[in-house]
Protein backbone atom coordinates (compact mmCIF):
# COMPACT_ATOMS: atom_id res chain seq x y z
CA UNK A 1 0.00 0.00 0.00
CA UNK A 2 0.84 3.93 -1.22
CA UNK A 3 0.12 6.16 1.26
CA UNK A 4 -0.24 9.80 -0.22
CA UNK A 5 -0.87 12.89 2.63
CA UNK A 6 0.72 16.45 2.13
CA UNK A 7 1.20 16.99 6.10
CA UNK A 8 4.39 15.07 6.71
CA UNK A 9 2.59 14.47 10.55
CA UNK A 10 -0.64 12.88 9.16
CA UNK A 11 1.46 10.91 6.62
CA UNK A 12 3.81 9.53 9.31
CA UNK A 13 1.14 8.70 12.10
CA UNK A 14 -0.85 6.74 8.82
CA UNK A 15 2.16 4.55 8.30
CA UNK A 16 3.19 3.77 12.02
CA UNK A 17 -0.99 3.05 12.50
CA UNK A 18 -1.29 1.15 9.31
CA UNK A 19 1.68 -1.08 9.60
CA UNK A 20 0.48 -2.17 13.26
CA UNK A 21 -2.65 -4.43 11.60
CA UNK A 22 -2.39 -7.91 10.02
CA UNK A 23 -2.85 -7.71 6.48
CA UNK A 24 -1.75 -4.50 5.18
CA UNK A 25 1.80 -3.84 4.09
CA UNK A 26 2.92 0.31 3.36
CA UNK A 27 5.77 0.39 0.71
CA UNK A 28 5.90 3.92 0.57
CA UNK A 29 4.23 7.42 1.00
CA UNK A 30 4.14 10.54 -0.87
CA UNK A 31 3.68 14.30 -0.01
CA UNK A 32 1.90 15.05 -3.59
CA UNK A 33 -0.07 13.74 -6.25
CA UNK A 34 2.80 14.04 -8.81
CA UNK A 35 5.04 12.36 -6.64
CA UNK A 36 2.27 9.41 -5.84
CA UNK A 37 1.63 9.01 -9.60
CA UNK A 38 5.93 8.42 -10.10
CA UNK A 39 5.91 6.45 -6.73
CA UNK A 40 2.84 4.02 -7.95
CA UNK A 41 4.91 2.71 -11.11
CA UNK A 42 8.11 2.25 -9.29
CA UNK A 43 6.68 0.71 -6.66
CA UNK A 44 3.69 -1.06 -7.71
CA UNK A 45 1.52 -0.90 -4.77
CA UNK A 46 -2.43 -2.83 -4.73
CA UNK A 47 -3.91 -0.30 -2.83
CA UNK A 48 -3.16 3.59 -2.82
CA UNK A 49 -4.60 5.69 0.22
CA UNK A 50 -4.98 9.30 -0.95
CA UNK A 51 -5.51 12.85 0.36
CA UNK A 52 -7.23 14.80 -1.57
CA UNK A 53 -6.11 18.44 -1.43
CA UNK A 54 -2.66 18.51 -2.26
CA UNK A 55 -0.01 20.76 -3.80
CA UNK A 56 1.58 21.07 -7.02
CA UNK A 57 -1.30 17.68 -8.65
CA UNK A 58 -4.37 17.01 -6.35
CA UNK A 59 -5.61 13.77 -5.29
CA UNK A 60 -8.48 13.63 -8.19
CA UNK A 61 -5.92 13.97 -10.41
CA UNK A 62 -3.77 11.66 -9.58
CA UNK A 63 -6.26 9.69 -9.22
CA UNK A 64 -7.12 9.79 -12.77
CA UNK A 65 -3.41 8.98 -14.31
CA UNK A 66 -3.30 6.20 -11.62
CA UNK A 67 -6.01 4.48 -12.97
CA UNK A 68 -5.14 5.21 -16.71
CA UNK A 69 -1.64 4.16 -16.13
CA UNK A 70 -1.79 1.15 -13.95
CA UNK A 71 -5.85 0.16 -14.11
CA UNK A 72 -5.21 -2.45 -11.64
CA UNK A 73 -4.22 -0.52 -8.21
CA UNK A 74 -7.05 0.70 -6.36
CA UNK A 75 -7.32 3.40 -4.69
CA UNK A 76 -8.86 5.02 -1.30
CA UNK A 77 -9.70 8.15 -0.62
CA UNK A 78 -8.49 9.48 3.09
CA UNK A 79 -9.71 13.28 3.41
CA UNK A 80 -11.73 15.88 5.66
CA UNK A 81 -13.63 16.90 2.99
CA UNK A 82 -16.94 15.09 2.02
CA UNK A 83 -18.69 17.70 0.11
CA UNK A 84 -20.51 17.17 -3.19
CA UNK A 85 -17.63 17.96 -5.56
CA UNK A 86 -14.96 16.13 -3.65
CA UNK A 87 -16.85 13.04 -3.23
CA UNK A 88 -18.42 13.04 -7.33
CA UNK A 89 -15.18 13.92 -8.74
CA UNK A 90 -13.41 11.60 -6.74
CA UNK A 91 -15.69 8.65 -7.89
CA UNK A 92 -15.32 9.84 -11.50
CA UNK A 93 -12.02 9.38 -11.38
CA UNK A 94 -11.99 6.08 -10.17
CA UNK A 95 -11.91 5.85 -6.24
CA UNK A 96 -13.25 2.92 -5.12
CA UNK A 97 -13.19 3.69 -1.43
CA UNK A 98 -13.87 6.80 0.06
CA UNK A 99 -13.38 7.87 3.83
CA UNK A 100 -13.25 10.65 5.85
CA UNK A 101 -9.99 11.74 8.30
CA UNK A 102 -11.95 10.61 11.55
CA UNK A 103 -11.90 7.05 10.35
CA UNK A 104 -10.05 4.34 12.58
CA UNK A 105 -7.41 2.13 11.54
CA UNK A 106 -9.67 -1.13 11.67
CA UNK A 107 -12.18 0.84 8.98
CA UNK A 108 -8.92 2.04 6.72
CA UNK A 109 -8.19 -1.45 6.78
CA UNK A 110 -12.27 -2.92 5.69
CA UNK A 111 -11.87 -0.58 3.02
CA UNK A 112 -8.66 -1.42 1.66
CA UNK A 113 -9.32 -5.57 1.84
CA UNK A 114 -12.80 -4.19 0.12
CA UNK A 115 -11.04 -2.67 -2.82
CA UNK A 116 -8.70 -5.71 -2.81
CA UNK A 117 -11.61 -7.35 -3.33
CA UNK A 118 -13.08 -5.44 -6.34
CA UNK A 119 -15.77 -3.97 -4.62
CA UNK A 120 -16.38 -0.49 -3.33
CA UNK A 121 -16.48 0.93 0.58
CA UNK A 122 -18.08 4.07 1.58
CA UNK A 123 -18.38 6.08 4.68
CA UNK A 124 -21.73 6.26 5.98
CA UNK A 125 -22.24 9.95 5.41
CA UNK A 126 -20.06 10.04 2.07
CA UNK A 127 -22.98 7.20 0.90
CA UNK A 128 -25.52 9.30 2.28
CA UNK A 129 -24.16 12.39 1.07
CA UNK A 130 -23.66 10.73 -2.78
CA UNK A 131 -27.54 9.08 -2.04
CA UNK A 132 -28.95 12.87 -1.25
CA UNK A 133 -27.36 14.44 -4.15
CA UNK A 134 -28.01 12.34 -6.67
CA UNK A 135 -31.69 12.10 -5.69
CA UNK A 136 -31.53 16.10 -5.55
CA UNK A 137 -31.25 16.19 -8.82
CA UNK A 138 -33.29 15.00 -11.84
CA UNK A 139 -34.36 11.69 -11.63
CA UNK A 140 -36.42 11.17 -14.96
CA UNK A 141 -39.76 8.55 -14.92
CA UNK A 142 -38.72 5.56 -16.13
CA UNK A 143 -41.17 4.99 -19.63
CA UNK A 144 -41.41 2.89 -21.99
CA UNK A 145 -39.46 -0.15 -20.25
CA UNK A 146 -36.42 -0.10 -18.53
CA UNK A 147 -33.07 1.13 -19.43
CA UNK A 148 -30.49 -0.78 -20.77
CA UNK A 149 -32.51 -3.84 -21.38
CA UNK A 150 -32.64 -4.61 -17.50
CA UNK A 151 -35.05 -7.10 -16.26
CA UNK A 152 -37.62 -6.66 -14.19
CA UNK A 153 -35.93 -8.60 -11.66
CA UNK A 154 -32.36 -7.14 -12.03
CA UNK A 155 -34.42 -3.62 -11.58
CA UNK A 156 -35.59 -5.32 -8.27
CA UNK A 157 -32.18 -6.22 -7.42
CA UNK A 158 -30.52 -2.79 -8.26
CA UNK A 159 -33.76 -0.76 -6.19
CA UNK A 160 -32.54 -2.89 -3.24
CA UNK A 161 -28.52 -2.31 -3.57
CA UNK A 162 -29.62 1.22 -3.58
CA UNK A 163 -31.29 0.71 -0.39
CA UNK A 164 -28.12 -0.47 0.96
CA UNK A 165 -28.96 -4.02 0.85
CA UNK A 166 -26.20 -6.70 0.97
CA UNK A 167 -26.63 -9.82 -1.40
CA UNK A 168 -27.87 -12.20 1.65
CA UNK A 169 -30.44 -9.19 2.58
CA UNK A 170 -31.76 -9.06 -1.38
CA UNK A 171 -31.91 -13.11 -1.56
CA UNK A 172 -33.88 -13.14 1.77
CA UNK A 173 -35.93 -9.88 0.59
CA UNK A 174 -37.07 -11.72 -3.27
CA UNK A 175 -37.25 -14.99 -2.11
CA UNK A 176 -34.06 -16.31 -4.16
CA UNK A 177 -30.60 -17.94 -3.24
CA UNK A 178 -27.92 -15.64 -3.20
CA UNK A 179 -26.12 -17.18 -5.96
CA UNK A 180 -29.17 -16.33 -8.06
CA UNK A 181 -28.69 -12.63 -6.81
CA UNK A 182 -24.92 -12.73 -7.66
CA UNK A 183 -25.82 -13.79 -11.00
CA UNK A 184 -28.72 -10.76 -11.32
CA UNK A 185 -25.60 -8.67 -10.32
CA UNK A 186 -23.10 -9.14 -12.56
CA UNK A 187 -26.45 -9.42 -15.50
CA UNK A 188 -27.11 -5.80 -14.54
CA UNK A 189 -23.46 -4.41 -14.23
CA UNK A 190 -22.40 -5.50 -17.33
CA UNK A 191 -25.45 -4.57 -19.04
CA UNK A 192 -25.21 -1.04 -17.45
CA UNK A 193 -21.48 -0.90 -17.17
CA UNK A 194 -21.21 -0.35 -13.86
CA UNK A 195 -17.96 -1.25 -11.94
CA UNK A 196 -19.38 -1.21 -8.65
CA UNK A 197 -22.37 -1.15 -6.17
CA UNK A 198 -21.66 3.17 -5.73
CA UNK A 199 -21.98 3.32 -9.36
CA UNK A 200 -25.01 1.08 -9.40
CA UNK A 201 -26.60 3.61 -6.24
CA UNK A 202 -25.70 6.43 -9.17
CA UNK A 203 -27.49 4.53 -11.54
CA UNK A 204 -30.27 4.14 -9.68
CA UNK A 205 -31.41 7.11 -8.83
CA UNK A 206 -30.90 8.86 -12.22
CA UNK A 207 -33.09 6.08 -14.34
CA UNK A 208 -35.75 6.43 -11.51
CA UNK A 209 -35.19 2.97 -10.17
CA UNK A 210 -34.33 3.44 -6.59
CA UNK A 211 -37.49 3.38 -4.19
Amino acid sequence: MLIVDDQTVVREGLILLLELLPGLEVVGSAGDGESAVDLVGELRPDVVLMDLRMPRVDGVEATRRIKAEHPEVEIVVLTTYADDESIFAALRAGARGYLTKDAGGEEIARAVETVRSGSSLLDPAVQRRLVEAVAAGERPPQRGGLPDGLTRREAEVLALIAQGRSNAEIAEDLFITEATVKTHINNLFAKAGLRDRAQAVTYAFRHGLAT
